[in-house]
């Protein structure tokens, strides 16, 4: 009877100790796959321009990609982005309701097919993506600073750094941030700078024609995004952005011309420092030599950048 009682514990033993090995050799592939599947994600997501500086895929990355896409649809940058069902099963739509749940449905296919999602423009990696997916590299090179999953406090190199002792009072502004890298500010003026397409605001026809035919423009039937402003045209073969006003500046009142003039003073400025900051040329056309008038009289550094288009309404 006491052999049997001793087999009897020691196959419990035994049994316990396989099922405990078991569910180690298959919860690290489990992990493994886990933490492929969010990098994985972020890679993906990394291409595609968001609103919201990634902040929505780097909190749904742990997700299949579809439930991400899903979820992080509204925040995507949809003026820069075109959809192609390449494939046939996403259900062509008529309203816009229907429009938007097509566009989910080619966004969160499993797969990247080429041609079904088109970005407009350069694309720099939303911030929060970025830093997420510094931070899985940082984890591959300093295992030491991710951690244990035993509520251990992590020890990081700035952590290390500010345990060692200042023999010297650091000089004032050491604490703030260091500039950002020179080739990183460069990559980011570019991609402002890229000239995208989007469309005319408004219904303006006869401003939107003018806006075609007089510079000529570079994207018939739209105006060009350069570093978030809209310009009217960029103009065909030459690095030229213009502003385009079509107003019937002899018909207003004296107190509309006043009103009119100190708006679009300002507003053209302003336009034409993010031009040149661009790098671009910058011309403004106006239907009237009255118009052009008043514009020098009020801002005469502008002088060199109007023109009469002649342009009519």
């Amino acid at each position: 009877m006491a052999l049997e009682v001793k087999a009897t514990t020691r196959l419990r033993a035994c049994l316990a100790l396989l099922f405990f090995l078991s569910a180690c050799a298959t919860s690290a592939p489990d992990a493994r796959m886990f933490r492929e599947q969010r990098v994985t994600n972020l890679q993906r997501a990394a291409q595609l321009p968001w609103k919201d500086e990634g902040r929505c895929v780097v909190q749904e990355a742990a997700q299949p990609w579809s439930v991400l896409a899903k979820r992080c649809f509204p925040v995507l940058d949809h003026d820069r982005v075109r959809f192609h069902d390449t494939t046939g099963r996403c259900t062509v739509a008529s309203t816009d309701a229907a429009v938007l749940v097509w566009g989910v449905c080619v966004l969160a296919a499993p797969e990247i097919i080429a041609g079904a999602v088109i970005v407009i423009g350069v694309v720099v990696v939303a911030v929060a993506i970025k830093e997420a997916m510094d931070a899985h590299e940082l984890r591959h090179l300093y295992p030491e600073e991710a951690g244990t999953a035993h509520g251990t406090q992590i020890t990081t190199r700035e952590h290390l750094a500010n345990q060692q002792p200042t023999l010297e009072p650091e000089p004032a502004g050491k604490a703030r941030q260091p500039p950002a890298p020179p080739w990183l500010v460069d990559q980011t003026r570019r991609a402002r700078c890229e000239p995208i397409p989007v469309k005319h605001r408004g219904g303006d026809d006869a401003h939107n024609k003018c806006a075609d035919r007089i510079p000529p423009n570079r994207y018939p039937g739209m105006d060009v995004l350069v570093d978030g402003k809209h310009f009217d045209a960029l103009q065909v073969g030459v690095h030229v952005l213009w502003e385009i006003k079509t107003d019937q500046f002899a018909t207003y009142s004296l107190f509309l011309r006043n009103q009119v003039i100190t708006a679009q003073v300002e507003e053209l400025l302003e336009e034409r420092r993010i031009a040149r900051a661009c790098g671009y040329g910058f011309v403004i056309g106006v239907s009237s030599d009255a118009h052009k008038a008043a514009l020098l009289e009020r801002e005469p550094s502008l002088a060199p950048d109007v023109v009469v288009t002649g342009c009519t309404r």
